[in-house]
């Protein structure tokens, strides 16, 4: 399978501080690169768990005793550890949302550049795919994952428009959906507004705000005190949620002070934000909108 270079491959596992013999996790496999950096920094009693919900990774499986990859989604963290038998972990990576391959395989719908079936599932396990979520939400729903996740503010003109072109026919591809919202798509802006809708459909489809929510609260739970967390995010969504657990533990509201009026939060963050720098960019340009943020249990 073709993958391109992970991104921010040695910020991301310097991130994690690895201790030798310690137990770490990818949750984001893909091609491996994140992977197989982590194993070259792990002794022969080092341990890491790969995971990764889409069946085309599975070819990348890499042939180390010390390494097991696991073919579910990461918001199963916790269960599938437990049942390979580990209750805490040292360390854990996490780049998110689609792999480059799943961008450059036209089938799978994900990218703006090819026509395919409206599909942009993750795993192709999942039942609700980009053609459901089309011709199938009501308006109302069409034009909450316009606005919550592409932040369209044509939210409900493009719910109306969906609602309206599909009482004709099912709009079954990229193609067709494309013709539909022409009028939405200025030439100037049309392909940031064609990525702002497809994101939206995409994390409606894999459930990304809230299988990200989860992975984050179990994070915490299975990480030893002094273990790091490292993620990175590609959208401000993603960005914001990550930025203010690592901050203060919670997606919402503030946290208890302690008896002495301070706040008491379980992680202290590492360091500042990271971004590629200009090289990295030249050579991946999915490195552009990046953002890498470490913490550490307290």
């Amino acid at each position: 399978m073709e993958y391109h270079n992970p991104v921010l491959l040695q910020e991301s596992v310097d991130g994690l501080a690895i201790k030798p013999n310690g137990i770490y996790v990818d949750v984001t496999f893909g091609g491996g690169g994140h992977s197989k950096e982590i194993l070259k920094r792990l002794g022969p009693d080092g341990k890491l768990f790969a995971f990764d919900q889409d069946e085309d990774a599975l070819a990348n499986a890499l042939q180390d005793e010390r390494f097991v990859l696991i073919n579910e989604n990461f918001r199963h963290l916790k269960r599938f550890l437990r049942f390979n038998g580990v209750k805490s972990v040292d360390g854990i990576l996490g780049d998110l949302g689609v792999s480059s391959h799943q961008f450059d395989v036209p089938e799978r719908g994900f990218s703006t550049r090819f026509d395919a079936e409206l599909d942009m599932r993750m795993s192709q396990k999942n039942d609700l795919n980009a053609y459901k979520v089309v011709n199938e939400y009501d308006d109302v729903n069409l034009k909450r994952v316009f606005l919550d996740y592409g932040e369209l503010k044509s939210a409900p003109a493009l719910a109306r428009t969906i609602v309206e072109a599909r009482e004709v026919h099912p709009i079954k591809t990229t193609d067709a959906l494309k013709d539909i919202l022409a009028k939405f798509l200025p030439e100037k802006v049309r392909n940031k507004i064609l990525a702002q809708i497809y994101q939206a459909i995409r994390i409606e489809v894999n459930q990304e705000m809230d299988v990200l929510k989860e992975f984050l609260e179990q994070s915490l739970e299975i990480l030893k005190p002094e273990g790091r967390l490292s993620v990175i995010s590609y959208h401000s969504l993603e960005d914001r949620l990550v930025k203010r657990f690592m901050k203060n533990g919670m997606f919402e509201g503030e946290p208890e002070k302690d008896f002495f009026g301070n706040f008491s939060v379980p992680f202290k963050t590492v360091g500042k934000l990271i971004i590629p720098n200009a090289a990295e960019i030249k050579l991946n340009n999915r490195a552009r909108s990046a953002k890498l943020r470490i913490a550490q249990k307290k």
